[in-house]
């Protein structure tokens, strides 16, 4: 009898190491937190005495495990996807990162950009090169570059934009080596490369690699933006606004807690994102006051990020304002329209 119960007890400590430790092909994403951008963000010499706050939102991603996945599926806020909603099928998880944090490095190039231009003040794009997102399987590149290398030249070239780089290549058949130079972290190395067939196009000949123009930005004043391991470019909007803020001498808070979400093109337009529910959710337990959404919809879409917020924070009886973004123009008016808190 005695054997019996420690045979159970075995069985069942097994069986609930496994539901909750087995990794299954599967995400779950949940609400994450407001994160005050001050402590992120520094311009040299720049206004520090705001009474108000601008701060990001995060959504939190894990890998799903047996429990987890039934948990989420009776739990508000959670939501169980499939890898080919999070990533690319021909993407890595280490790939995935690399993506998610050039998205964000490029989100703060577009927001320093926006936020320069909007208080009259100087900065410098430069162009360092390509940088590579993932290397395709079969490739040419395969057993040579990695995600998030440089490439600075190919045959001693060097291009000025992606276009350049693509059309220097499309003049390539399969066999011809070129000598490629890229960088790895702060290392510059030179290697050999035969081109073949591409992997997805095999008319086409090349590296087998996707890849992004790689920008940085000058300006004066000089401006830090420490996001540490914060990925994805959804927080271009407030990067911007932040910056700005801290540019200029007024508070164009008006003292009010603000957070919101959006993509930053370099022309000022905010972009959608996805988990907009989550972040609304996430911003109310916050005690955020004022929450920008993108007002968009884009081919394939009936309900913009704006309409989807303002449902959560009706599901969610918010006192929250939900405030309609389209530009950086459209945020800025309506902080100016406001009353000091």
């Amino acid at each position: 009898m005695k054997n019996n119960k420690v045979i159970v007890f075995v069985l069942v400590t097994a069986l609930a190491i496994f539901l909750s430790t087995y990794q299954m092909d599967a995400y779950i994403s949940r609400p994450g937190g407001a994160y005050e951008l001050s402590p992120f963000v520094e311009v040299q010499g720049g206004d520090e005495d705001d009474e108000g706050t601008l701060s990001l939102m995060t959504i939190t991603m894990m890998n799903a495990t047996p429990s987890l996945y039934l948990f989420s599926m009776f739990q508000d806020g959670y939501k169980i996807l499939q890898p080919e909603q999070v990533r690319s099928p021909h993407e890595s998880e280490e790939e995935y990162n690399v993506r998610q944090l050039k998205l964000m490095s490029d989100s703060q190039v577009n927001a320093l950009k926006v936020a320069f231009e909007k208080a009259e003040m100087p900065y410098e794009l430069n162009n360092n090169g390509v940088f590579v997102l993932n290397v395709l399987e079969g490739g040419a590149a395969e057993d040579v570059l990695q995600p998030g290398d440089r490439v600075v030249s190919i045959d001693q070239q060097e291009f000025s934009d992606m276009q350049e780089f693509v059309n220097y290549l499309s003049g390539k058949e399969a066999g011809e080596q070129v000598e490629v130079v890229f960088e790895r972290e702060d290392r510059e190395i030179t290697e050999t490369i035969e081109l073949s067939p591409l992997p997805l196009e095999p008319e086409r000949a090349g590296l087998g690699i996707s890849f992004v123009e790689d920008k940085n930005i000058t300006t004066e004043p000089d401006v830090t933006i420490n996001s540490e391991q914060i990925g994805g470019p959804s927080a271009g909007l407030m990067f911007t606004l932040e910056i700005l803020n801290q540019l200029l001498e007024e508070d164009i808070t008006k003292g009010y807690d603000i957070a919101g979400t959006g993509t930053m093109e370099s022309n000022g337009e905010v972009g959608r994102i996805g988990g907009i529910d989550q972040k609304v959710i996430a911003a109310d337990t916050e005690d955020i006051e004022i929450f920008f959404a993108p007002d968009d919809l884009t081919e394939g879409t009936t309900e913009s990020n704006y309409e989807l917020a303002v449902e959560t924070a009706e599901n969610i009886d918010t006192e929250m304002e939900i405030v309609p973004v389209k530009t950086i123009d459209d945020a800025l008016d309506y902080l100016e329209s406001l009353s000091p808190k």
